[in-house]
This record gives C-alpha cells, structure tokens and sequence, in this order.
C-alpha cells in the first residue's frame, strides 16, 4: 500500500530535498543540485514565488520506507497571462514502481481539480528559472547543473497515465574552435563601428550588479512568447540576483552595450559543475568547496545558462558579437565543449547558431500536459 505524506515542516522538507540522493546513488548521469540553492527555492519562507505560486509537497511511502515525491504548484502569473488554468507537477522522482508514480500524480491532479484547474502538465517550477523538462533522450548523458536528469522509465510512467507532449526542449553539444574564423572576426568589427556597441569588460560579479535588472527586464520583453514562460515581479528579480549574480564568472558573461549604456544583449556562461557537484554530493562542506572552486578555476567544458538579444538589434550581429566574444574566453582559458542546455524545438533562431560549430544534439526533454475529462 502506498501512502502519500503532505509536507508541512521544514525537517520533512529536508527529507523532500534529499531523497533523489538516494535514489540516484549510483547513478553516473545524475548530478546533484546545490543543497543551499535548493532550500531557498524550496522555503515557503524565503523564496518570494509563493507570493504568486500555491504550493504541495508530497512524499510517497511503501512499507514505510519513502519511495517517490513531487510538488504541485499553481502559478497565478501564468494563468493570468496564457489563460489557462494548469496547474504544474514539478521535482517529481520516483522508484520504478507505477503504483508509486500514479499515486503521486494523483495526488497532484485531485489537488489541481479542487482547486479549479482543468489540467496538469510538468515537470515544471515556480517560475521559468527553475529545473523543467522531463528528459526523454539522453540517459546516458552527464547531466547539468540548470537542468533535471531522470531515468529512462519516468517518461514511460507519465504517458502511460494520458500525459501528451506539449513541449519539447533539445540540447546540444558544441566543440570549441581552435581559433575564430577569418569571417566571423570580420563581422565582429564591423558590427561594433556600425551600431557603436560594446561589450562589457566585467572583472568582478559587482560590476554586473549594475546591469542586474537591465538583464533580467530584457528577458522578460524578449521571452514573453515562449513556451509557459511569466514575467518575473521585482521582488522575485530581487531573489534571484541575490542568489546567482555574487557567483557567476565574468570570464563567460557576456553583455552588449549600446552608446546610450544600454542592455542590447547578453549571454550568461558558467565552468561545469557536474562533477564537482557530484563529488561534493551537493554540499560545500566540509570538502565540498575544494571540488567546486577547483571546477571554477580550472575546466575543460562550459555550461551556458541564459542569453537574449533586444529585438531591435536581432538582425544587426549582436547574437554572432556575442559568441565571438564567448568563444574567444573559452579558446584562452582551455574550455574545450560547451552545454548550451535547454533550447525549445520551435526555437530555431537559438537552434541555428549551432551550425556555424562542429556540434551534437544529445539530449531532450519534454513538458507533458493532461486535461481533465
């Protein structure tokens, strides 16, 4: 018998936070988030998306030992915005167990249903910053630091229940150049005198403060047609460049000025934590603070987080200005590939800029959706 446990207490969040640690143990793929970051996204009484967001945690438990979780979310940004009353299943992890998963789900659904909502999909979180997509191609890919890795079977479980794709996101690969092409140096140049841009030459996190809410309004003008994606309140701004900004590299974060000191572009890269992260299990003590400034100083490969370019420069060579930039850092520093992460299929704008490098597509994940009959 399966028994589901709501979450009301900070201790069994914990319990919440730490059960994909067993599950995937000795799993080569899975890589662990960073135990802070996921308690200050998984407070109700720190982060500020449950101002906007109605918020479950659930554990599953068989025979008393616990064997699954997920969380049930309705954001009210979202519905205000798209029209459409979904609720969301998000840190969903489970044995391979379906009795298990479909308790889970229908604890979220029966939830979702008393609450007015006449659908579900998922996984994802809070606000478009958090992990989603369920992988669907790519077990046997190491997985990153922004986004979610699950077994093959979690796919299966969740359309076996009537869940349907709504979205896919796709990742790739890239191999660093050897050098920068001859073309690409060329239109760097005359991209910077036509338009009279620069690029930010930041030493230090502090000098991106400057820049933070600039990057993050620019998101929410040139995002606003994607995939479920909600504009953020300044409080959540607030949040996240708290958390994030003090520890990004500015080695591989790359924003685009114009001559009025504005944000025209930007794209956001950091050295790959997978397997720091995974030798420090997600900690920073004791131990786990040497893998992870080892892995920021001294890296082969580059995850890349975020990026956007302001519509009206789209077509002016911001996007290629920025990559040359980019890739110029990774070739002096030795980053020999990058993880672009998650780009939605429909994307292929984002898409293109693969082809101009010796790159794979490996990975997919996919947003599944289910309406209530």
């Amino acid at each position: 018998m399966i028994e589901i446990k709501e979450i009301r207490t900070k201790r069994e969040l914990k319990k919440f936070i730490m059960f994909p640690f067993k599950l995937y143990r000795d799993n080569p793929y899975w890589v662990p988030p960073y135990i802070p970051d996921e308690v200050k996204t998984l407070r109700w009484d720190i982060n500020p998306a449950f101002d906007f967001c109605k918020v479950k945690y659930w554990m599953a438990y068989k025979d008393g030992k616990p064997v699954g979780r997920i969380a049930g979310i309705i954001n009210d940004i979202y519905i205000k915005k798209w029209k459409n009353k979904y609720a969301r299943f998000g840190w969903i992890d489970f044995i391979d167990d379906e009795e298990v998963s479909r308790a889970l789900i229908d604890r979220v659904e029966s939830w979702a249903k008393s609450n007015g909502m006449v659908g579900v999909h998922g996984p994802l979180g809070f606000t478009d910053f958090d992990p989603e997509g369920m992988l669907v191609e790519g077990f046997e890919e190491l997985s990153t630091l922004p986004d979610i890795y699950n077994y093959p079977y979690y796919p299966k479980h969740i359309e076996a229940m009537g869940y349907k794709k709504d979205a896919d996101w796709v990742e790739y690969e890239v191999k660093v150049p050897d050098k920068i092409p001859e073309k690409a140096a060329r239109i760097y140049d005359i991209v910077v005198k036509k338009y009279n841009i620069r690029v930010l030459k930041a030493k230090k996190p502090k000098d991106l403060l400057k820049y933070g809410h600039d990057i993050f309004d620019l998101i929410d003008v040139t995002y606003q047609n994607l995939y479920s994606f909600t504009p953020l309140p300044e409080k959540q701004v607030n949040f996240y460049i708290k958390q994030y900004f003090p520890n990004i590299v500015p080695d591989y974060v790359k924003v685009v000025l114009n001559e009025k000191d504005e944000v025209v572009g930007f794209v956001i890269g950091m050295p790959s934590l997978s397997r720091a992260l995974q030798k420090a299990k997600g900690k920073l003590f004791p131990f786990g603070f040497v893998h992870l400034l080892k892995a920021l100083k001294h890296n082969e490969y580059l995850d890349l987080y975020l990026g956007a370019v302001r519509r009206d420069y789209q077509v002016k060579g911001v996007d290629a200005l920025m990559m040359v930039e980019l890739t110029k850092t990774c070739i002096q520093n030795g980053i020999k590939l990058v993880e672009t992460n998650n780009e939605l299929e429909n994307n292929l704008l984002v898409r293109a800029h693969w082809k101009y490098f010796e790159s794979r597509q490996h990975k997919r994940r996919r947003c599944y959706l289910k309406l209530f009959e």
